[in-house]
């Protein structure tokens, strides 16, 4: 919405400037985006005046002029055929930049005349498209005087309109907020009746649902043409384009008064009557900006007996539009449904100023109001006389009042406003009180209740105003202030960092096939109103989110990826059914190489995997690896479940399956895991204990290898917990270094070789202290695990 300074003055007395207006405007809440200062583009341009215009002596079309202007006498060479001596123009100094031409001017000799200046048009100043010659202004403007004051131009203030405020529309909306608020007082905005001399011959017909209520009359006898000037530069200063005196009347009245209107060439119309109905099918209508738009049963459509004539509340057509031959008006002034309204400009693409005024809901109570201030606008730029004004249908009853206690103020917004202040704001926005009953104006149907009226007051009264109430303090939990899920959240962060993973943030949506990968897609979680249609269900999973991701990178040439995220996922519609997870994957498609191991990446993940465990707090000793009872998304040979219990599964990871992958277009091999934070236990609460120094052990440790036929299916992890079990003092650490299968090994069996590593404190161990040791390691891993030392 754009307004100039002197068009707000039109309905507000103030003395303001426009950035006091600018200022009010923001503690009034309205979003000043942009301010255009005219008047700073062309300070450097000023009035000046032609004493002598002779011939160039080595040019046919040029002229040489002796200029007074507020740099004194110049001698400048111009081009304009209607240089001439007395001229009262602008004029533009070396070293100024003038915006028509984009070129910043230099002394330089014209055809071996030098010019010290130059003479403007007004397409130079961009004062107007198009121009024959240089300016021709009024002689009575002295030498010096400002091109932007000569001009009549000031500075344009452009702010956002938020949807539930229409009558910001309108500058006579935004005059009564700032005299509110203070800045001036508001001069009366009533309207005036225009009596009508003849009876309107046009039978007016409304089906009360495109259109709850119409109003009309004629105007006969007008004169159409070019509005006056002073319209004119109205409607340029924000951007519009003069058409002629009737539609320019119209376009006025919108942005004044947010009130749309418009005129049909009463010659044109057909069958003695104007309908304002719903379209029916086969219908079109070729509409003022050129196009051709059918209409269906969804659509408002303006009638009479030739068919379709404007699209209700949108736009106008051509058949009936106004010319310079116009001599008989008809002038509508109407409601239409804001959401059909809305609708119509989705569907036809059309975002006229008519359009964008409708869809957000226009003043029900100045629709007659708006008929009138047309009508005696045009009879005094045109001339005419007006008809009787037909109303049809049925204009919307005014608000209704509720009480308010005045207290309340205070209560909610903490602001200390005395009861009369805050009477005296409403009384100004235009809310009508009767002791303690408020009943809102026609244009603001966004106030419903206590609430709205206490945050009309606290703006108005200025945000600024709040006092300054410090919070009570609170003791400082011992504990810290994150819980225990958060601090896990921000451990788990930096330990994945630290692991050479990168962070993903993705949508907590999925496409609901792809959420049916990974066992979701449950018809509780598809979304009803998604914000595209590949993102219609809650994800049960972020290993999907993540595998498309990567997919992404691969097809932009960077295959080789790991990526992590920490986000909810969704296994139904209930509080508990949310659940925090934290997971990631490893893409590996790095060079070739001769020395890696095909499953290397895998076993790399998984150390994270555990390592991660380790720093949120899990029991990783006690953990189980549950190979064969992971998610169906998982290859079935080469993943797990960690595991306190069957029921207390902490993560999963593996190779994702071939099969998901491909169903995802992405290229395997990818390696993940995922867990489940709520799953791992709460640490118990104990009081803080330092962590004993750490000393470096004197002597040197040693190791022993053992070699363990077992069950084929059994995990190599259980060997490794039995095995460091068995001496806790001095086994400092178990690692698996091989596993064979084939000659020599039973059918159904294998071969787990453990390096079991011994650390002595206090002494030498002795060989019979070292056998011991060793006989402590097969007994354990054959009670616990059943197997056999290989011999």
């Amino acid at each position: 919405m754009k307004f100039t300074l002197s068009w707000l003055k039109d309905h507000l007395e103030t003395d303001a400037s426009a950035a006091a207006a600018v200022d009010a405007m923001t503690m009034a809440g309205l979003e000043v985006e942009h301010v255009t200062d005219p008047a700073a583009k062309l300070a450097a341009f000023t009035v000046a005046k032609v004493v002598e215009a002779v011939q160039h002596p080595n040019a046919d079309r040029l002229r040489v002029c002796q200029v007074d202007t507020v740099d004194g006498r110049k001698e400048i060479v111009c081009g304009a055929p209607n240089a001439r001596a007395g001229l009262t123009t602008i004029y533009a100094p070396i070293g100024a930049y003038v915006p028509g031409l984009d070129v910043t001017l230099v002394e330089k000799p014209v055809r071996g005349v030098v010019s010290n200046g130059m003479l403007c048009s007004a397409a130079e100043l961009e004062y107007a498209e198009e121009s024959d010659g240089i300016l021709d202004l009024s002689n009575d403007l002295a030498v010096g005087t400002s091109a932007a004051q000569a001009l009549g131009l000031e500075a344009v203030i452009d702010f956002e309109v938020t949807p539930n405020r229409p009558d910001w529309l309108g500058v006579a909306g935004i005059a009564r907020d700032l005299s509110a608020a203070g800045l001036g007082r508001l001069k009366d905005l009533s309207v005036a009746p225009v009596p009508g001399t003849f009876k309107n011959p046009i039978d007016i017909r409304v089906d009360g649902s495109a259109c709850p209520a119409f109003s009309g009359r004629l105007i006969r006898g007008v004169k159409n043409g070019p509005s006056p000037d002073w319209l004119q530069a109205r409607l340029k200063a924000i951007g519009l384009r003069p058409i002629n005196t009737l539609v320019d009347i119209t376009n006025l009245i919108t942005y004044d008064r947010a009130r749309p209107l418009h005129v049909y060439d009463a010659a044109t119309l057909q069958g003695g009557f104007i309908e304002a109905r719903l379209g029916r099918e086969g219908e079109s209508i070729e509409a003022l900006d050129g196009k051709t738009y059918a209409v269906d049963e969804t659509l408002s459509v303006i009638t009479d007996g030739s068919g379709v004539i404007g699209l209700g509340g949108v736009m106008g057509g051509v058949s009936t539009g106004c010319s310079d031959a116009t001599t008989d008006v008809f002038l509508e002034c109407a409601l239409f449904d804001p959401i059909r309204t809305a609708q119509a400009g989705r569907t036809t693409g059309i975002n006229s100023d008519a359009q964008y005024r409708f869809a957000r809901g226009v003043d029900s109570g100045f629709m007659v109001s708006g008929l009138e201030l047309g009508t005696r606008m045009i009879l005094d730029l045109c001339g005419g006389e007006a008809s009787e004004v037909t109303v049809a249908g049925q204009i919307p009853a005014p608000p209704e009042g509720f009480d308010f206690d005045f207290g309340y103020v205070e209560a909610l917004s903490g602001l200390s406003i005395p009861h009369a202040r805050s009477r005296q704001i409403l009384t100004d926005l235009g809310f009508a009180i009767e002791g303690d009953r408020v009943t809102p104006p026609t244009w603001r149907r966004d106030v419903e209740g206590k609430a709205d009226l206490v945050e009309e007051v606290a703006r108005i009264a200025g945000y600024g105003a709040l006092p300054a109430t410090p919070l009570p303090e609170t003791p400082r939990s011992p504990n810290g202030v994150l819980t225990t899920r958060q601090a896990r959240a921000r451990t788990a962060r930096r330990r994945m960092a630290a692991n050479g993973f990168h962070e993903a943030v993705t949508w907590s949506f999925t496409h609901r096939p792809t959420a049916a990968l990974f066992g979701g897609g449950d018809e509780r979680l598809v979304v009803a109103n998604p914000i595209a249609a590949e993102l219609d269900c809650m994800r049960p999973s972020i290993l999907p989110n993540l595998i498309e991701a990567a997919g992404r990178n691969a097809r932009r040439g960077f295959a080789d990826v790991a990526l992590f995220e920490i986000g909810p996922v969704f296994s139904g519609d209930e509080p508990g059914d949310q659940r925090l997870a934290i997971a990631a994957i490893l893409a590996p498609h790095a060079p070739r190489s001769w020395d890696k191991r095909p499953d290397a990446d895998l076993f790399t993940l998984k150390a994270d995997l555990l390592g991660l465990l380790d720093e949120l707090g899990a029991p990783v000793a006690s953990l189980q690896t549950a190979q064969g009872s992971a998610a169906a998304w998982w290859h079935p040979g080469r993943s797990a479940r960690l595991q306190l219990g069957p029921k207390a599964v902490l993560a999963e990871f593996g190779e994702l399956h071939p099969a998901v992958l491909k169903a995802l277009d992405v290229a395997g091999p990818i390696y993940g895991f995922e867990v489940w934070v709520e799953a791992i236990p709460e640490p118990k609460k104990k009081g803080v204990k330092t962590k004993a120094a750490f000393t470096a052990p004197d002597l040197m440790p040693l190791t022993r290898d053992f070699a363990f036929l077992v069950d084929r299916a059994r995990p190599a992890g259980d060997l490794v917990k039995a095995a460091a079990g068995a001496d806790k003092a001095l086994i400092s650490a178990v690692r698996v270094f091989d596993v064979y299968e084939g000659a020599g090994v039973g059918e159904g069996q294998k071969s787990v070789a453990l390096e079991v590593a011994l650390q002595p404190r206090e002494k030498t161990l002795t060989e019979a202290e070292i056998e011991a040791v060793s006989g402590a390691v097969v007994a354990a891993v054959e009670k616990a695990c059943g197997a056999k030392l290989r011999g």
